[in-house]
């Protein structure tokens, strides 16, 4: 009896395992025509350790700061709004300006928001600043150039606002964490070589002038360089495959305009650059400040030792429960108010 029973059944187990065995090479197939998959699983990854970082800022921030908050920007024909937070100390005249740094986050351009750097923003802003962070559309749905575009939006959208928002627009700086480190650079980077912004199909929006300083921490700025196989090869193909639609990015022409070493100019504002010695990313950080030291751009570099303990991973900054994040904070402040707090001549 139990062996005709098995019998009847191994049929349907025959069906089954030839359905899984269907799948597993529909998801085979899909893997390697599309990154949707991969980049899906590095968003969930990525939101969260997003919300672990916030919610370990959250009882940092002080009294005394006020945001405005999820304002919409259009940023033109074809491409998603993009939006503004704008955080500042609370006892503020009407129109009165402060230095502004307009921060982009990170999530390695196929997750994130202005979320992700909320509490960030509020500490930082209790130091003195206007901080305005902008969310822009992420990969694969919207890919380069469409945040550059959104972030050049939401730039000229603050100046525009200047009064409102308490920006002063003679006293800017762009900054960036991860992949928004990146985004800001390159932004820098258009805003002081108009043909650099020409071939990036961008008006500049602002002038070079107001944008007095760059902070860029953790960031990627060589979109043909993928270090390490394994898990982390896996990673940056994945997002790579992802902002710049094609697998191919390494020797596409269009992505590698964001390569932003390979085209800042002795006009990129002066620049804090910082990565954690046990970040994947760190070589990006080292070669982008040895590009800007040779032309000549003032840097203030914070690097640590390679035996460093304990070992600072991507967004290090960001811990400010360890003595390395505390430090960087303090030097970002220091930097800012070094290139921001005056006006210029």
């Amino acid at each position: 009896m139990a062996d005709g029973s098995a019998r009847r059944r191994t049929p349907g187990v025959v069906a089954a395992l030839v359905a899984i065995a269907a799948a597993l090479a529909a998801v085979t197939v899909l893997l390697r025509t599309s990154p949707w998959p991969s980049a899906l699983a590095v968003r969930w990854a990525f939101e969260r350790g997003a919300r672990r970082t916030s919610a370990a800022l959250r009882p940092l921030v002080p009294d005394g700061v006020t945001a405005r908050l999820g304002e919409a920007v259009d940023a033109g024909p074809g491409i998603p709004a993009a939006h503004v937070d704008v955080v500042h100390p609370t006892a503020l005249a009407d129109g009165e300006r402060l230095p502004t740094v307009v921060w982009v986050h990170g999530g390695a351009w196929v997750s994130g928001s202005t979320r992700d750097v909320a509490e960030y923003a509020r500490i930082l802003a209790a130091r003195g600043f206007t901080v305005v962070t902008v969310g822009y559309a992420v990969a694969p749905r919207q890919r380069y150039p469409v945040p550059v575009h959104q972030v050049c939006a939401a730039l000229r959208h603050v100046v525009a606002h200047a009064d409102g928002y308490h920006v002063d627009p003679a006293r800017l700086a762009l900054a960036g964490d991860s992949a928004g480190a990146q985004i800001a650079a390159q932004v820098a980077a258009l805003v002081t070589d108009p043909a650099y912004a020409r071939r990036v199909g961008v008006v500049p929006p602002v002038g070079p002038e107001g944008l007095r300083a760059a902070v860029l921490l953790c960031g990627a700025y060589d979109v043909a360089r993928v270090d390490g196989s394994g898990l982390r090869g896996w990673f940056l193909r994945t997002v790579l495959w992802s902002y710049s639609g094609t697998r191919h990015f390494a020797t596409d022409p269009v992505i590698g305009l964001a390569s932003v070493r390979d085209h800042v100019t002795a006009r990129f504002p002066p620049a804090f650059v910082s990565a954690g010695n046990a970040d994947p990313l760190l070589p990006h950080s080292r070669d982008l400040v040895e590009r800007l030291g040779a032309l000549g751009v003032p840097v203030d570099a914070l690097f640590f030792a390679d035996d460093h303990e304990p070992p600072l991973g991507h967004e290090y900054q960001f811990r400010l429960d360890t003595a390395a994040g505390r430090e960087a904070l303090e030097r970002v402040v220091a930097f800012l108010g070094e290139h921001l707090t005056s006006r210029a001549g």
